[in-house]
């Protein structure tokens, strides 16, 4: 009996050994049947949510364009096209004094695939005299650059990338991972038993998780599926899920998902994930462009993107690279020549993130605004949807520079505490209201509050124009040249209160012609003219213009108590512009599917809406503006042979100063003031003005010069009585009348005059 005891204990013991090796092994295929499934389902359809991808407007070239060799220069760096003698491939360019030679990308437009191709555009001045392709001599009529990649509107967790195939991917990009990261990528199962081993010693003798001896594939799983934790238990999962992954896959599938996946740095609240985003994002250029050492930055970040950024930690980031490269070299994908070029290369990382999200922030959310009508978030975020826009890079480029240095210099000549004033700007088309470039804040790459749409500030006498617009429609009424009492007024408003307005300088100056009481801005001028024409009908006005806000019609409505966004400014001016036409500020153009299929289209929707007799008179009256009123110093920075129309607007206290006009091509607003709404001190024609003159003078917009409608008429009046004149008079103004309704009889200075001495002795003569 005592030996049948430990017999049958060993009996025991291997059954319980066996039914646990049996439960351990269910429940160990029941683990990995899980993880194979969690694979399979992640794998087989979209792996990635694909953010929208926004581009900018591209820039069209044609023979007879205004652009110098410098201007188009500076647009293809912009761009991420380098300079090349050989013009060796896409994305490249060789200027000289008169030509500037340009291998294009190609590009599917929405209108459809523009081809590479090299071309030869040639200059006479500062214009361009012909284009012709360089392959065959032949002329080209119109190209367009590669439209700037401006932004992204990526999902809530940040993530943003830019796919790409393994067939896109430069060889050497290939080839310098798996020598840096797995050199027996090709070899292995998923795993590396001796770099594993290699890694437990290590993390036993620190008694803790210190290395990784991570293959590309686990590399993809933990990117892909895991957390960041070094633990055991991550580790073990990593190893089982790498093996699972290699079981279904091929390796180039899963080199193809690590190249898409890996993450190479940060973007604000933005994660740049992938080698497609990740040579935007650094180098403005396509993966194909890359140089070798921009591979190797690449390559060399995955170590460590926060400690190798090159942005913050350039020396670092430098050895980093050359590391790399010299791996490059050891392993022969590069010879040595290529191999010195590259070590003396700079890192070459743009510093201003042109191909950054955070890029034109204040525009981009323009944009999502205006597809949320159309689009859900999740159409935006997980379907790489491409959106094309109307942003102008250059005039974008323009209204920040100067915002940032005319706001500076403004606080800087009045000893302005730095920072004290903001500013917002927009610029639109003249013609259909597409949105060129907005500027929502000082810091124009600051995503949050955008001035430009949501600042609701009075517009002060920016609403003047819109008062006498009401008048002038009612021409048996009111001309151009009606004499308006400059007088004190008083009037008791609806609560009782009693209204009394003033002047801006607080002086009375006389009966005064409509025309010069808009150019000075006088305030009892346009009250009286709003109370004879009513507050209703000058708020309908508005309307007709295109503001859609809550105001009421009240009458200091007539002095701008009416809150406008800039944005909503450009809209109002916008319609004055283009002759009566109103059409909605548009910042879409087309948007595609990420294969480029068509989704939507934005045409320009155009609608007259006011009549374009009393329109052009306006017009003209904001000429006079900046010729002879409170806007003349506009042409201090315009050349003297520009035209164009605008109008200050300053509110009480000084609070806000505005700036609101157009040539012939552009809409301009500016805004300048303080965000807890103290006074700043400054007017619209000491603190917008100066802005806005500046960014039209860069813009080289086209002389304000419109057609007068077939009910309007000009005639030659005398300044001082308003009645006809002719060369009999010393001071005389030529007048845009409503056809019919100008002045009939002749001054007495007049040649013409029945009742002028000068025309009895000129008939006496005559006989």
């Amino acid at each position: 009996m005592a030996r049948r005891k430990p017999r049958t204990l060993r009996i025991a013991l291997a059954s319980a050994l066996l039914v646990a090796l049996s439960l351990g092994l269910v429940v160990l295929s029941t683990y990995l049947l899980g993880l194979d499934r969690e694979i399979r389902e992640r794998f087989a359809g979209a792996r990635w949510a694909l953010p929208a991808q926004v581009y900018a407007a591209p820039m069209e070239l044609y023979t007879g364009l205004d652009i110098a060799p410098t201007e188009l220069v500076h647009e293809l760096n912009r761009l991420g096209y380098r300079e090349d003698p050989r013009l060796s491939g896409p994305g490249s360019f060789l200027p000289s004094r008169t030509q500037v030679d340009i291998h294009l990308r190609e590009f599917a437009f929405w209108d459809g695939l523009q081809p590479a191709q090299t071309l030869a555009v040639r200059f006479g001045g500062d214009s361009i005299t012909s284009i012709v392709r360089v392959a065959d001599g032949a002329p080209v009529d119109i190209f367009r650059l590669d439209p700037m990649l401006i932004g992204s509107i990526f999902p809530s967790h940040g993530e943003d990338r830019v796919l790409v195939r393994i067939d896109e991917v430069p060889p050497l990009l290939v080839k310098g991972l798996i020598a840096v990261e797995d050199r027996q990528f090709y070899g292995h199962f998923g795993i590396s038993p001796r770099s594993i081993l290699r890694a437990m010693v290590a993390n036993l003798r620190a008694g803790r998780v210190v290395q990784g001896g991570s293959t590309i594939t686990q590399q993809l799983v933990k990117n892909f599926f895991l957390s960041n934790r070094q633990t055991w238990a991550r580790k073990i999962n990593e190893a089982f899920m790498a093996l699972l992954i290699e079981r279904h896959y091929d390796k180039d599938q899963i080199l193809e998902a690590y190249l898409n996946e890996v993450h190479l740095g940060q973007d604000g609240s933005r994660a740049v994930h992938g080698f497609g985003l990740g040579a935007r994002f650094y180098f403005n250029k396509p993966l194909e462009e890359l140089e070798p050492q921009e591979v190797a930055l690449l390559v060399g970040l995955i170590k460590g993107t926060s400690y190798y950024n090159p942005r913050r930690n350039a020396e670092r980031a430098l050895a980093r690279r050359d590391l790399v490269l010299g791996v490059f070299f050891e392993d022969g994908l590069i010879d040595e020549a290529a191999y010195q070029r590259a070590l003396a290369a700079p890192l070459g990382v743009d510093g201003g993130r042109i191909g950054g999200a955070e890029r034109y922030p204040a525009f981009v959310e323009l944009v999502k605004r205006q597809l949320r009508g159309q689009y859900d978030d999740a159409d935006l975020t997980d379907e790489g949807l491409r959106i094309f826009t109307t942003l102008n890079p250059r005039a974008q480029e323009v209204l920040e520079r100067h915002i940032v240095e005319s706001v500076a210099e403004i606080e800087r000549s009045r000893k302005m505490k730095p920072q004290t004033l903001q500013a917002a700007g927009v610029i639109t088309s003249a013609d259909g209201g597409e949105v060129m470039a907005l500027v929502g804040g000082r810091d124009v790459r600051y995503a949050g509050f955008n001035r430009a749409l949501d600042s609701q500030r009075p517009i002060g006498s920016l609403v003047k124009p819109f008062v006498y617009l009401t008048a002038l429609e009612r021409p048996g009424e009111f001309n151009l040249h009606s004499i308006l009492p400059d007088e004190p007024i008083e009037l008791r408003l609806p609560h009782g209160a009693l209204w009394a307005p003033r002047n801006y300088d607080k002086q009375f100056h006389g009966p005064q012609p409509l025309y010069r009481a808009l150019a000075q801005s006088y305030n009892l001028p346009t009250v009286y003219t709003g109370l004879q024409v009513g507050a209703e009908q000058v708020l309908r006005t508005i309307r007709r213009a295109g503001y859609e806000g809550d105001a009421q019609a009240l009458p200091s409505l007539f002095l701008g108590a009416i809150g406008m966004s800039p944005l909503q400014v450009a809209e109002i001016y916008g319609t004055l512009a283009a002759g009566g036409f109103q059409a909605p500020p548009s910042a879409i153009r087309e948007v595609q599917t990420k294969d480029g299929e068509p989704l939507s289209r934005y045409p320009i929707a155009v609608r007259q809406t006011l009549p374009d007799g009393p329109v052009y008179l306006v017009g003209w009256g904001l000429q006079r503006v900046v010729a002879e009123g409170t806007g003349r110093g506009v042409y201090a920075a315009l050349p003297g042979s520009a035209v164009v129309a605008g109008k200050t607007g300053t509110t009480d206290d000084y609070r806000d100063s505005w700036f609101a006009g157009f040539s012939a091509d552009r809409v301009a607003v500016v805004w300048v003031g303080r965000d807890d709404n103290q006074p700043t001190g400054l007017s619209g024609s000491s603190g917008a003005l100066p802005v806005w003159a500046r960014v039209m003078r860069d813009l080289r917009v086209r002389n304000f010069d419109p057609i007068p409608p077939a009910s309007v008429e000009t005639l030659r009046v005398d300044r001082l009585t308003g009645q006809r004149a002719d060369e009999g008079c010393a001071e005389t103004i030529e007048v845009p009348f409503m056809v019919g309704w100008g002045p009939q009889e002749w001054a007495p200075c007049a040649y013409g005059g029945e009742r002028s001495p000068l025309r009895w002795l000129r008939d006496i003569f005559e006989r």
